[in-house]
Parts: structure tokens; C-alpha cells; sequence
């Protein structure tokens, strides 16, 4: 079953069974959803969905932080419940040492030598590790090995 079809029907679930949160997380996610396919002008397969998901739970962390430092803990909570549901839907995230295994493969293969190569090393990074990893993750293990 598509992504997009599965969102639908949990959102139908939710409704049935009155959990506010997943029903109102899934009504923006879909909304989302709808926007992009505007923007793009088709509709989403399932690698697009994905994409979309990672942008709202990437929000929804950068929330988390700033409500955190304005001292908005409730805001905080509902944020991070709403970061629960969406992370039902994403790929399995690979582990640090996974991800550094990965890095490294990639400053081989580029031949980096130093941080000034890491513009060569993360579009390719990024690349492979397609929606498994956060770049701020894949961004400080690629920082680490080059700075070695």
C-alpha cells in the first residue's frame, strides 16, 4: 500500500477512535502533502512522501529546541507527541557508527583531505544515506573524520 493511501487510513483510524493527536499530526502532514504535490505539479510516490515527512519532523525538532529554550514546556510536549506519530511513518534511522561508516566510505571515494572538501563529501553523503539519517548528524561525523 502507498505511504500516502496508509496516512489516509490511519487518519481515518484516529478519527474513529478519538486520539486528537494522531488525528490532527496526520491532517498537517496530508495538508503538507497536498502542498507539495501543488508546488510540484504531480502527485508524490512514496520516495516523496518520505521527503515530506523528514521536513515535518525536522520542524517539529527545531520546535521542540526553541520552545525548550523559551521555557514553553506544554508546547514542547505537544511538539514531541506530534514527533512520535510523524516517526511512525519514517524509515528506519541508522545507528552513529553507521553513519561514520558511511562518511568514510564517502571521504574515500572523494579523496577528501581536509574540512575545506567537505562540500565534496556531503551532497554525496546525503545522497546515500537518503532519509536514514538527520544531515546534522551526517554534518558532525563528516566534521569529525576530517578534521582527524
Amino acid at each position: 500500500m502507498p505511504l500516502k493511501e496508509q496516512l489516509q487510513g490511519d487518519l481515518k483510524d484516529a478519527m474513529r477512535n478519538r486520539d486528537d493527536v494522531k488525528r490532527d499530526t496526520l491532517r498537517l502532514v496530508l495538508s503538507s502533502l497536498h502542498n507539495a504535490e501543488i508546488d510540484s505539479g504531480r502527485d508524490l510516490d512514496d520516495e516523496g512522501v518520505v521527503g515530506v515527512l523528514q521536513k515535518e519532523a525536522k520542524q517539529r525538532r527545531e520546535s521542540i529546541d526553541e520552545f525548550r529554550k523559551g521555557g514553553r514546556e506544554e508546547k514542547a510536549a505537544q511538539e514531541e507527541a506530534e514527533l512520535q506519530v510523524i516517526s511512525t511513518y519514517l524509515p528506519e534511522a541508522l545507528s552513529r557508527e553507521e553513519i561514520l561508516a558511511a562518511a568514510r566510505e564517502v571521504v574515500a571515494e572523494t579523496g577528501a583531505g581536509g574540512m575545506k572538501d567537505i562540500g565534496k563529501v556531503m551532497p554525496v553523503l546525503m545522497e546515500r544515506l537518503a532519509g536514514r539519517a538527520d544531515g546534522r548528524e551526517a554534518n558532525a561525523a563528516v566534521r569529525e573524520l576530517l578534521s582527524e
